[in-house]
Parts: C-alpha cells; sequence; structure tokens
C-alpha cells in the first residue's frame, strides 16, 4: 500500500521520495489537490513556465495516445536540469493503462504528477497506483479544526499579524470546505487588517464570507428548518457550485454541535439572541434568523442522536464514494423530516 498517511503528507511534498517518482493526488478537496499538486511541480523542477523541464498532459492526450505519457517521462530535457510530468485526468477519462505502463518502468530522472479529482477505492487509477511501489499516493478530504486552525495561524504569521480567540474561532467555522477557497477568505482578511497588528471579531464580520463550502448554509439551514421543499433545490445547488457531499455533510456536523450549545444555553435561560452570540463563534448577522427558527424546532436531546446520525453518514460516504451522492441527500432529507417532528 503505497497510499501517504496525514502526518506522512507534508513531510513528503517537502522531500518527496527519489525511490517513488510517481505521485496519484485525489480527492473531493479540489482546491487542497491543486495546492498540493503545485507544490509537487514547484519542487520538482527549477522553473515551471520552461517548457523543456515541465510536460503538462490532459488525460484527452493519453486517449488519443497512451504511449505519451511513457515518452514524456523518458524525455531528457534539452538543456539539461531536472524535469517533470503534470498529468491532469477528470472521471472520464482511463488513464490506469498508461501509468501502468510507466509504472512498470518508472523513469529515474523524472517525476510524474497525477492530478485527479475523487476517486473510488476501486476506481483503477487508484488502484494501480495504490499497489506500486514505486508510487506515492495523496488522498486529499476537507480540512478539519486542526487544519483550519492551523492555516489561519500560518497565514496571520506571514502578515505579521495576531488574531483575537474568539475571531480565530469564528473565522474557522466559516472555512473548510476548499482548501483554496479557505486560504483565499484568509489572505482576504488578512489584507484588510494590515496595519492594524490584531485581527478582532469585527474584521471577520465585516470580510470574510462562508468560505466552507461554496454555498453550504442553503441547504443546511433548510434541513434544520424542516423545509423539505427547499433541501432538494438547495443540495443540488450546493453542489453545482462545486460542494462534495462529504463536505456538506462535515459542514453540517460543525452546524449541529453549534446548535446543541446554542440550545443548551437556551434550556438554562438564555435568549436565543444571546445565546447565539455568546456561544463561539457567534453566528453572522446574515444567519441569525434561520438559527433561531431552527433553535425553536430542536431539542438539545434531539439534536444529540442527530449529531451521531450525520456521524454515520459521513462514514458511510467515506466507505461507499459511488453512493456518495445519494447518502448525501438522504441525509439532509431525514434531517428536515426530523425537525418537522414535535419536540
Amino acid at each position: 500500500m503505497t497510499a501517504l498517511k496525514t502526518t506522512e503528507v507534508d513531510s513528503f511534498i517537502a522531500k518527496p521520495d527519489p525511490a517513488r517518482p510517481v505521485v496519484l493526488v485525489h480527492g473531493p478537496d479540489t482546491g487542497l489537490v491543486r495546492e498540493r499538486v503545485e507544490a509537487l511541480v514547484r519542487g520538482a523542477v527549477d522553473d515551471i513556465a520552461d517548457p523543456f523541464s515541465l510536460a503538462r498532459l490532459e488525460g484527452d492526450d493519453l486517449s488519443a495516445n497512451p504511449g505519451r505519457l511513457v515518452e514524456e517521462a523518458y524525455t531528457v530535457p534539452l538543456f539539461g536540469g531536472r524535469r517533470a510530468v503534470w498529468l491532469r485526468v477528470g472521471p472520464r477519462h482511463n488513464a490506469a493503462p498508461a501509468v501502468e505502463a510507466l509504472l512498470a518502468d518508472p523513469p529515474r530522472d523524472c517525476r510524474v504528477i497525477i492530478e485527479a479529482g475523487e476517486l473510488r477505492k476501486t476506481a483503477p487509477l487508484r488502484s494501480v497506483c495504490e499497489k506500486a511501489r514505486t508510487a506515492a499516493v495523496i488522498a486529499c478530504y476537507p480540512d478539519n479544526e486542526r487544519d483550519v486552525v492551523r492555516l489561519i495561524d500560518e497565514e496571520m504569521r506571514a502578515e505579521n499579524l495576531t488574531i483575537a480567540p474568539d475571531a480565530r474561532a469564528s473565522l474557522a467555522s466559516l472555512l473548510g470546505g476548499d482548501r483554496l477557497a479557505s486560504r483565499s477568505e484568509v489572505r482576504k482578511l488578512a489584507l484588510y487588517a494590515r496595519g492594524k497588528g490584531r485581527v478582532e471579531l469585527d474584521d471577520v464580520l465585516a470580510v470574510v464570507t462562508d468560505a466552507s463550502a461554496l454555498g453550504l448554509n442553503g441547504v443546511i439551514d433548510a434541513a434544520f428548518a424542516g423545509r423539505l421543499a427547499d433541501v432538494d433545490q438547495q443540495y443540488g445547488k450546493a453542489l453545482a457550485d462545486g460542494a462534495s457531499p462529504g463536505a456538506l455533510i462535515s459542514a453540517a456536523q460543525r452546524h449541529v454541535a453549534q446548535l446543541h450549545k446554542m440550545r443548551l444555553a437556551i434550556d438554562d435561560g438564555a435568549r436565543a439572541q444571546d445565546a447565539m452570540m455568546r456561544t463561539p463563534p457567534p453566528v453572522h448577522f446574515s444567519r441569525q434568523a434561520a438559527v433561531e427558527a431552527a433553535l425553536r424546532l430542536w431539542s438539545s436531546a434531539r439534536l444529540t442522536r442527530v449529531m451521531q446520525q450525520l456521524a454515520d453518514m459521513a462514514l458511510d460516504i467515506r466507505r461507499q464514494p459511488a453512493l456518495a451522492l445519494a447518502l448525501g441527500q438522504r441525509a439532509f432529507m431525514a434531517v428536515a423530516m426530523a425537525a418537522r417532528k414535535v419536540n
């Protein structure tokens, strides 16, 4: 098995193993896939703009000429130096035969980086690479809370900024579905706060949009408010905007955890408005009406049950990626139907 563990990825990208010259990068987080691919490419050649050092191939190139990948991998740079091949494949491309031929006699002086989308465990390209000792496989899933916080802190340090704890918590809740979108939002915030020294909660609320999965709030709010008729439409819209079912479920898990904290505060006597603002991260003003409506429908006990149901669904999606679309839709419909029941 050549799939890298999460803890191994950063060190491999910083210093790739020369004994594994072929690297497959895939997963539902397209932003993270691209970020890691670009890092590998930059580390593999001296000048990514030099066509003699970096060969860029698309899946269609292999469809027309399956032997093109091997040819490019064994081409000697015209002016010397290091060489790499960057292959981008989509769901309709069958690159496995070309990659398998390359792995049968892998190059010694060329790194081959393959950029793909989400691949099932049984996908031919993934299977071929995971079985080869001369390949490395990097899976890219949406960032968890720890990853998001680390990203925020890295970008703040790069701009010589600090960030208040409540601002960090609020910002982290808005990120995580797509690495490039998350990084873009953090950099936008850093630019806004340049010269201030410290980023505060008001800065986050003024600048940052919800980049957690490219517009996930619509389907989440519809589900927790029990609006069955809107769930399908909002689910489809989120998918069309680029969100994956896994990212949608992850965002729903974060949302229900926040609802549970607020519901407990209300049970202890707090007003809904106070609970929304005092439970970190505070609810953005644009969502307060939807969140308050959900708080009226859900008890803390029922929210606890939904937490477990969403966790189970997230696991099912990982185990059965081919059914991810249907499983995600089923999960949100189940939440919407549960919201309509009397507490």
